[in-house]
């Protein structure tokens, strides 16, 4: 059973439950914490934490970020960040502009790191450019 939390910035993170088992494809955009079992391909804008006790295993999966505190099996590409937390398993391939693995974590696989996209700077350009151009990019 799926449900959502909300934070306090407004975003929302939806929960496939403990006894859930889902097969096929996920695409969301803000945050999905998976604490049951999934196996399929995941393709994604937005955050995914993988719950202690929660197995994951997928031909590729495409985040923002990767929180991993229970098993995650297949190659994984993350924008922004994977953090690899105690008692965490991860076996498959990890590209990602940041990276972190905890004492503790069972990994098996290699990891490619990635330059953020493009660098802002924030000083020499107008606001509302700024605003516009992560709008679209967010949008």
């Amino acid at each position: 059973m799926a449900k959502t939390d909300s934070k306090k910035d407004g975003s929302h993170t939806v929960v496939l439950g403990n006894h859930t088992s889902f097969n096929g494809l996920l695409r969301f955009k803000e945050t999905l914490c998976i604490q049951g079992k999934f196996k399929g391909t995941i393709e994604a804008s937005g955050a995914l934490i993988v719950d202690k006790g929660a197995v994951v295993e997928a031909d590729h999966i495409t985040v923002s970020s990767l929180t991993v505190y229970g098993t995650v099996v297949g190659a994984v590409h993350a924008m922004d960040k994977i953090d690899m937390l105690s008692g965490a398993e991860v076996r498959g391939n990890c590209t990602a502009a940041r990276l972190r693995i905890a004492d503790g974590v069972l990994f098996e696989g290699q990891c490619s790191m990635t330059a953020l996209d493009k660098d802002v700077e924030i000083f020499s350009r107008p606001t509302e450019e700024i605003k516009a151009e992560l709008q679209r990019m967010n949008g």
